[in-house]
Formats: structure tokens, sequence, C-alpha cells
């Protein structure tokens, strides 16, 4: 038996626009295929259907299934970055052209998915073996919006 997992996301129209723009994005990311609505679809002839495409190595697909759903705060997805440089590259790519932060790492892209940017010290630091620098990195992280890891490193060693 051959199984395959793949997000699908569902936008109105935007699906090829969305997926051009996330793939600029992240490293590890192209389109792989295109698939447009046939004479049969409820859309017109020769609109993109859905949108094959991966970012940082991971399968996704984008449809455009008209404005019958949007996106919620239940989903989102989440890019473990290294550095605080790469926190800021996404964070800002993703805030353009009307982008909205939200909180605690997490903001809505301007076709309203939701994103958590999450530096990988962040996890480090809430996994800490010591309960209290843990409890003091995840009280810091819920009073920020982007998360910025040299105060988050600060709160942990309770400076």
């Amino acid at each position: 038996m051959s199984v395959e997992l793949k997000t699908c996301l569902w936008y109105d129209t935007d699906a090829e626009e969305a997926a051009n723009f996330y793939v600029s994005l992240l490293p590890g990311s192209r389109i792989t295929a295109i698939r447009r609505y046939t004479r049969s679809g409820p859309m017109a002839e020769g609109t993109v259907l859905v949108v094959d495409f991966e970012l940082a190595g991971r399968p996704f697909m984008a449809l455009n299934g008209g404005p019958h759903t949007t996106f919620n705060d239940s989903h989102s997805v989440m890019v473990t970055v290294d550095t605080q440089e790469e926190v800021d590259r996404l964070w800002d790519g993703l805030m353009a052209g009307g982008g909205e932060p939200i909180a605690c790492g997490w903001l809505k892209d301007r076709y309203g998915l939701r994103w958590q940017i999450v530096p990988a010290r962040f996890m480090e630091l809430i996994g800490d073996p010591d309960p209290e620098k843990a409890d003091r990195t995840m009280a810091a992280m819920m009073g920020m919006v982007k998360l910025d890891i040299a105060a988050l490193e600060a709160a942990a060693r309770g400076e």
C-alpha cells in the first residue's frame, strides 16, 4: 500500500499566487505541478484548480475552491528557524502586502493563512530540565508578538 500525506490549503482564487509567494520565502521550496479546471469544473475552463508545491521539502497543495470557506486560527504552518535574522526575514516577508501580527510568534498572511515563526532556541528553553527556567521563558513568550531570541534567553536566565 502506498500512502502520501499532503496538506491542502483552500483559497478562493489566489492558489497560484499564494504558492509562488510561499515558495519565494522558504529555502528548499518549489512548485511541482499546476492543474487547471476542465470545462466540467465549477470555475472557468483553464482556471487554476490546484497547485502542488513543497515548502522546505514538505508537500502542500493550494486549491482554488471558491469563497465557501476561509482559514481560521485552528490551522497554522509552523516554521522553526535557527537565528533571529531568519525570524525577522520570514516574519517581515509573510507580513508584506497586508499580513497581520497575532501573538506569541503567530501571524496571519495576506491570504489569511496563519503561521508560527518559532526559533529552535525557544523550543530548547521551554524544554529545559529546570522548570523555573522553562516557566520564565514561557512567560516571556506570552508577552511577545514576534519572538525575540535574545529576550527569551534573558528571561530564561532570570534577567
